[in-house]
């Protein structure tokens, strides 16, 4: 079993869990300061947060230190299909990208690049 499908294993079990009451389990307040970001992440940003915060905290995905694109498609797809999560197919897109995004300026800081 690859090293991906071992942490979406966990995290499904750990996400199966948590989604029990799912609707207003997490709140935006635990994420990010819109402002310090790029005008450019915002608007993926703010959709992000809407959405994964109706089912856990935001901190779960920030704080994860999970940097792979292909696991986050999955995950989000995973998670989209929990019907309390409200993310439709449309709403995807913009959560990879600033999945991406954050996962990108997250390597960064941890090569000494700018923390």
């Amino acid at each position: 079993m690859t090293r991906t499908r071992v942490m979406v294993a966990v995290l499904a079990l750990v996400g199966s869990i948590s989604l029990v009451g799912c609707p207003g389990a997490g709140a935006p307040s635990d994420g990010l300061d819109v402002a310090t970001l790029p005008a450019s992440v915002r608007s993926d940003y703010e959709i992000f947060a809407q959405r994964c915060s109706k089912c856990h905290g935001l901190a779960r995905a920030l704080d994860s230190g999970i940097t792979d694109d292909v696991f986050w498609k999955e995950y989000v797809a995973r998670m989209r299909r929990q019907t309390a999560s409200g993310i439709s197919p449309s709403d995807e897109p913009p959560i990879l990208r600033f999945l991406h995004y954050y996962s990108l300026e997250q390597k960064r800081v941890r090569a000494g690049d700018g923390g």
